[in-house]
């Protein structure tokens, strides 16, 4: 089966996650995912298959190759939030260059103006939705190009090999997706999260991350006899956010430049809440941004009396490149496979993250390779079918035995 096949069956289950379900996996559709996979495993022919009672799929392929590393393979089932996922509408088209139109009815215009990746496209199959909803190639792309590749090792004996292990984990996309990943069950000697975008992209440097949750306590009263006694939860909260400098948000933001995201805010005048991602690649700045969002909700909390606003901070994820740097040899590896594909490899810094920090800091080094992907989060999301393609050979290059 072609990767694109197997990627439309597979972004035709909305997998979204649900980060107010504190349930591993968040979203039943996940389930869904996991049962057709371990399936279509089994039926490869890869072995000791199993999806275990959180919704994290395993399989194995056994060397055939002596003296090989063991080598980990893995994605991720859920999508992200951000829009909604489905009913999904995909179609594949080839790129002729200019804006594509996704939905003529609705006037929704992917402009090529405002997304660079598209002109290197041209004469390129593109998959892609009316509009509506997310694709799902984040990272569902990377499950397609896993599983076509495991069709190939299963099918071409002379191809040498070590251990292939496969792993397919729920919940990425709200930060729990390594959380209860069974590293030593995998047994691999390391691995490659298949996660991002250009293919020819190696990613090793990622956020640090957490999350901010500000409870804002106010007091109702009818607005006719408010004077000196309503306090507006709503306005408390602006009040919050406004200390935080706006220079530090995402869209002024790029490269290693660490920021403050508000992505979520309800409120009406007794309660409000805030809801934060925090984020930085340098290990002292991003304490130094938890320590900020502290000391506000302190100043606050002194001016209009204590526990008026509370703060509930978690760690999400760590910047994993202190990890990777104590085995280089395996960024290596993956660059000479991409060149060998006859691309020029790049290191760039994530801004985000994937399993891959967790699972290195679990004691798995874990990178974080392309998948041909783009414009994740959002509904202008689109996958280039010859980059997938293109994907699967550059780890069957990382595989092969040397």
């Amino acid at each position: 089966m072609r990767v694109q096949e197997r990627f439309l069956r597979y972004i035709s289950i909305d997998t979204t996650s649900d980060e107010a379900c504190a349930d591993c996996p968040s979203s039943k559709n996940q389930w869904v995912l996991a049962r057709e996979l371990e399936q279509e495993m089994k039926e490869l022919g890869l072995s000791d298959v199993r999806v275990d009672e959180h919704c994290y799929v395993y399989g194995f392929i056994p060397a055939n190759a002596e003296n090989a590393p063991a080598i980990g393979l893995i994605a991720h089932m859920d999508t992200s939030d951000a829009v909604p996922g489905g009913p999904m509408h995909a179609r594949i088209l080839r790129y002729e260059g200019g804006d594509v139109v996704l939905n003529k009815e609705k006037g929704i215009v992917m402009k090529a103006a405002d997304y660079p990746s598209l002109a290197d496209k041209i004469d390129k199959d593109l998959i892609v939705t009316d509009g509506t909803t997310l694709l799902g190639g984040d990272d569902k792309a990377g499950v397609a190009e896993i599983m076509t590749f495991c069709e190939y090792v299963l099918t071409h004996p002379e191809y040498r090999h070590g251990k292939i292990c496969v792993g397919f984990t729920p919940d990425e996309e709200i930060g729990r997706g390594a959380d209860l990943f069974d590293v030593a069950g995998f047994g691999a000697d390391f691995a490659y999260t298949l996660d991002g975008g250009e293919i020819s992209e190696m990613e090793y440097e990622n956020f640090n991350a957490a999350s901010a949750r500000v409870t804002v306590h106010g007091f109702s009263i009818h607005p006719g006899s408010a004077k000196d006694k309503m306090r507006n939860a709503i306005h408390l909260a602006m009040e919050f956010d406004a200390m935080l400098p706006a220079s530090e948000r995402p869209e002024h933001t790029e490269g290693y430049e660490g920021f403050y995201h508000l992505n979520d805010f309800t409120g009406e005048v007794q309660r409000a809440e805030l809801r934060y991602i925090i984020r930085d690649h340098d290990k002292q700045k991003f304490e130094q941004r938890k320590e900020r969002i502290q000391k506000i909700a302190a100043y606050l909390n002194e001016k209009y009396g204590e526990n008026t606003f509370e703060l509930t901070l978690r760690d999400s994820y760590f910047n994993m490149k202190e990890k990777v740097q104590q085995k280089p040899e395996v960024v290596e590896r993956a660059m000479n496979a991409i060149r060998a594909c006859g691309l020029t490899p790049a290191c760039v810094p994530i801004r985000g993250g994937t399993d891959g920090a967790t699972l290195s800091y679990k004691g798995l080094v874990c990178p974080n390779l392309g998948t041909g992907s783009y414009n994740h989060h959002g509904v202008f999301e689109y996958a280039c079918v010859q980059e997938m393609e293109t994907m699967v050979e550059i780890v069957k290059k990382i595989v092969e035995a040397k």
